[in-house]
């Protein structure tokens, strides 16, 4: 269970992380350079400290940040987009229920918080999603679905501002989803529309929730931000905890999880009482090879001591981008790895994209 592509093995790069590493970040800066953005997060002894994310790249002049969206001009960021005037993205309406991360728990799917925070007390036929994909992101993940975003790096097309994105949301959709890529480095724009789009619903007297799926990377002030429209409108934050072990994050994803896990944590004063719908969702992709049942086992009991009722769910890895020489997960991977987030304490534990687990 060897990425040829990353050309080490999980229990190396926790154990041996100093010789590892080195070798997992060649695929990084091989696989960027292709598509026109840096290697690694800009560190220049002289330059603008972008403050967005957790990279907080140090951006020398005429240079651009990680995620390809701010750029130094004489000595001033100048953001590209990400702004509330412009956005780098693409959207499109999905009909509820829809397949994202919560569909097991949320309330356009399930019916949760109805009728405050839902149309139906099942699920929302005949609603839609504004599901909302932002093209750049603060990782670098080996595995990920998404990647043609990367090619949006060189045009900065299609732009879409705020308020353009806030008047899509017609009289059938009621709920709003950011993803991508990923929101983090572009949440100026997204907290922008959303709040464009609670005003719009609270003067038509509608519901319209708001969500984040997210790796968790952004700046607290702005996550702060999110959450508290998340919470005041049903909607939830889901946060994607690609692994426990740092190394492992960062040859996976290109950078650290310690701001995503100190994100996490802080977040638990916006946990609502009652218990739906959930404010908070986790999500875990099972790697095979390198996302194990003990990475899980630490990732559910980290889950457990912010509040043991988070939903959690395991997602099935299927084969792309550079690592795409991977099997499926196996069934008995993820019956183990479910097996062991519920003796860490988690009472909401699901196993998702089972269509596509491997019986091996």
């Amino acid at each position: 269970m060897i990425s040829a592509n990353l050309a080490v093995c999980g229990s190396c790069l926790r154990e041996r992380a100093e010789d590892a590493l080195p070798i997992a970040m060649r695929v990084h800066a091989e696989k960027r350079s292709y598509f026109g953005l840096p290697p690694f997060p800009p560190r220049g002894r002289s330059g603008a400290t972008c403050r967005l994310c957790v990279n907080e790249c140090v951006i020398p002049e005429g240079g651009r940040g990680y995620c390809g969206l701010v750029e130094n001009r004489g000595g001033r960021l100048v953001r590209l987009r990400g702004t509330p005037s412009e956005g780098l993205l693409e959207w499109y309406y999905d009909p509820l229920p829809t397949n994202c991360v919560a569909a097991w728990v949320c309330p356009g799917c399930t019916g949760a918080g109805f009728p405050r925070y839902s149309y139906r007390p099942n699920a929302e036929y005949g609603y839609f999603n504004l599901a909302v994909f932002y093209a750049a992101c603060s990782y670098d993940c080996l595995f990920c679905q998404n990647w043609t975003f990367r090619e949006h790096a060189r045009s900065l097309k299609p732009s879409v501002s705020a308020w353009e994105l806030a008047g899509k949301c017609n009289e059938k959709v009621s709920c709003i989803c950011y993803f991508g890529g990923d929101p983090a480095v572009q949440m100026p724009h997204s907290i922008k529309t959303s709040e464009l789009a609670i005003r719009r619903a609270d003067e038509w007297k509608r519901i319209v929730r708001v969500c984040w799926e997210t790796n968790g990377t952004m700046s607290w002030p702005l996550l702060k931000k999110a959450a508290l429209l998340a919470y005041e409108t049903g909607g939830c934050i889901k946060f994607d905890l690609k692994a426990w072990s740092e190394p492992l994050n960062v040859a996976l994803c290109g950078a650290t999880n310690k701001r995503t896990l100190d994100n996490f944590s802080r977040l638990k004063i916006f946990m609502r009482k009652a218990p739906e719908p959930p404010f908070l969702v986790a999500s875990t992709l099972l790697v095979p090879g390198y996302i194990d049942v003990e990475e899980v086992r630490c990732i559910a009991g980290f889950i457990a001591d912010v509040d043991p009722e988070i939903p959690y769910s395991l997602l099935a890895f299927h084969p792309h981008y550079v690592m795409d020489d991977l099997p499926t997960t196996s069934r008995r991977l993820a019956l183990e790895c479910a097996a062991a987030a519920k003796e860490e304490g988690l009472v909401n534990v699901n196993i998702g994209n089972v269509h596509l687990l491997a019986d091996y």
